[in-house]
């Protein structure tokens, strides 16, 4: 199994987000950082399982929630860097800077 690593800008993805759906429903916050947890955890366990979309990078997508992860795999020190968590209509061009 592999570990996350995070970029820095993964939290304000991850912030801004939870932000704007605690202010749709309550509890819908909790519900979203929920599946983006799932989505991860199941990025650490075969992170080969998805495949390549641009350079290296792969995504994964969250249950429920229109939002995309995107990482890598660095092989040499067993983790998934993380680099972005963008909601699916956003462009992945917009990740490649990180």
């Amino acid at each position: 199994m592999y570990t996350a690593f995070y970029l820095n800008e993964v939290r304000e993805d991850i912030l801004t987000a939870t932000q704007w759906y605690a202010e749709q429903r309550e509890g819908l916050d909790v519900l979203f950082v929920a599946a983006v947890k799932e989505a991860i955890a199941n990025i650490v366990k075969m992170p080969s399982a998805y495949a390549v979309r641009y350079k290296n990078i792969r995504i994964a997508h969250t249950k429920i929630f229109p939002y995309n992860i995107h990482f890598f795999i660095d092989e040499a020190n067993r983790q998934v860097v993380v680099t972005g968590v963008t909601h699916n209509r956003r462009q992945d061009a917009l990740l490649l800077e990180r």
